[in-house]
């Protein structure tokens, strides 16, 4: 029977050494499980809640996460009036009591024990309750541990196919049965005076010290905020999409990452993309020594900043001996101050000499000028008439020039070149001159009578009569007339 390959096994292996450097990268404050935020806190935090007495931060409707849920379920109010009448406590948003037996965290269910420990004491026919918890009669510990329950600040296991524990799961079906993330949202918030956090327990290792790194950033470089809870619905997409690291999949796969489940939300490509670069920056640097090798060359890791391109590709450019000589030229294009989108251009029309090249083609010795006709006239038939058409040749031309002055490849020969005569003849321009038809109605008596401005319609007349334009007679000087050396005026 043959085993179906694996959809990862075309996954580059990740690289040596990451796990020490997020190791000693990573701060104690974000080296956690579970990462509990100050409701002020400039990045994760924000302002408080309207209600009065509540630290919490605002998240909707000037409101925390728990009083806007309540507000909904008291069928939206008139706000201001709710703000002041509500109390500022979140009920609900404690720790639930795990059974009393030793070593179990499923809910409670009855007389203190969870549904299984209560069945059990039930059928030994309800001994002495404290004798029988802290015996060996008990059930043991189920193996494996269950999951925990969705809920972040909540440790008790969950019970079934269910993601929540036996409370959070009464209150989610008591409430209808929501959008588990909704929901979980609902609930983001431990600690003493309101803290939110983002629980990471769920994801692997390696990829909870990604995210804690990317955190860390995030904080350190404190120019965008981010919410734990929307920060937690990451975590729980990356936790069921059973993601194991950032690098495991390309860039293009995060700038539109959805779970499993289709949930989804804005800005999520844009942070994993981030945070992916930040972790590849960490285990292999930046400058040219990282950049030089890679297939799209990113702009903001060599210090240059466009704010139109930010990357240089040679994916298109599919002969090896073409790419390392494009590869070549865009360096030292962009080392010389070039353009950045100038280069990305000139790379561009590389590529499309790069399809046209036949397959068996082994090397730039092959580049003449015969080869070099008949892309002429593959261009001339698809591009003729077009503005990009001469620019297509001319950096053509320039890119095979610069190989042969800096000798990157001897082995081209002397006549890879194009010559003035093969760039395209460009358009006649059109004439400046005022079509005779068009003259003689401007210069009609009575559609000069149509002037009501007197000054308009003499500018309209010393226009026809000295054949001058709009934009001509606007630049004239105040005093128009032509004198010569002597003062006097000129005929």
């Amino acid at each position: 029977m043959t085993t179906a390959p694996s959809p990862h096994e075309d996954r580059p292996p990740r690289p040596t050494g990451l796990l020490e450097k997020l190791l000693s990268a990573i701060r104690p404050e974000f080296r956690q499980d579970g990462l509990a935020f100050d409701p002020r806190h400039p990045v994760f935090g924000g302002p408080a809640c309207a209600v009065e007495g509540c630290d919490r931060p605002a998240r909707s409707n000037r409101m925390c996460w728990g009083h806007s849920v309540r507000w909904a379920h008291e069928g939206r109010p008139d706000l201001e009036s709710f703000l002041v009448t509500t109390p500022a406590g979140w009920v609900g948003h404690r720790p639930l009591t795990a059974c009393a037996v030793d070593g179990c965290r499923y809910g409670l269910h009855s007389h203190g024990m969870c549904q299984r420990h209560w069945r059990q004491w039930k059928r030994c026919g309800s001994p002495a309750m404290d004798a029988w918890q802290t015996s060996t009669a008990p059930l043991p510990v189920p193996a494996p541990l269950p999951e925990v329950c969705r809920i972040g600040y909540c440790d008790l296991w969950v019970r079934g196919t269910s993601v929540f524990c036996t409370g959070h799961g009464g209150r989610w079906k008591a409430r209808g049965c929501p959008d588990i993330e909704d929901f979980t949202a609902s609930y983001e918030e431990i600690g003493p005076g309101g803290a939110e956090h983002i629980d990471l327990r769920r994801l692997p290792v390696q990829l909870r010290l990604e995210m804690q790194y990317a955190l860390q950033c995030r904080h350190d470089e404190a120019t965008k905020k981010i919410r734990p809870a929307w920060a937690q619905r990451l975590v729980n997409a990356l936790a069921d999409a059973q993601v194991r690291s950032l690098l495991d999949e390309s860039e293009e796969f995060w700038k539109t990452f959805r779970g499993p489940t289709g949930n989804w939300a804005t800005g999520w490509g844009t942070f994993l993309l981030g945070a992916r670069r930040r972790v590849e920056e960490l285990v292999y640097g930046r400058g040219w020594d990282t950049e030089y090798p890679r297939s799209v060359r990113r702009l903001r890791n060599l210090g240059i900043v466009h704010p139109h391109t930010s990357t240089v590709t040679f994916e298109r450019v599919t002969q090896p001996w073409l790419r390392d000589l494009a590869k070549r030229w865009a360096r030292w294009r962009l080392s010389g101050g070039i353009n950045a989108s100038t280069v990305r251009a000139g790379v561009r029309m590389v590529a499309r000499f790069s399809a046209f090249l036949p397959a068996e083609m082994t090397g730039p010795a092959q580049v003449d000028r015969a080869l070099l006709e008949r892309y002429l006239a593959d261009l001339q038939a698809a591009m003729s008439g077009r503005s990009a058409h001469n620019a297509h040749i001319s950096n053509l031309n320039t890119s095979l020039r610069t190989i042969r002055v800096h000798r990157w490849d001897e082995t081209l020969p002397g006549n890879a070149t194009f010559v003035p005569e093969d760039y395209p003849t460009p358009p006649p321009l059109l004439s400046r001159s005022v079509a005779e038809h068009v003259m003689a109605q401007l210069e009609d008596p009575a559609n000069l009578a149509r002037w009501q401005d007197p000054a308009r319609r003499l500018i309209t007349v010393v226009l026809i009569r000295c054949g001058l334009r709009v934009t001509d007679a606007i630049n004239l000087p105040l005093d128009p007339v032509v004198r010569d050396a002597e003062g006097a005026e000129a005929s």
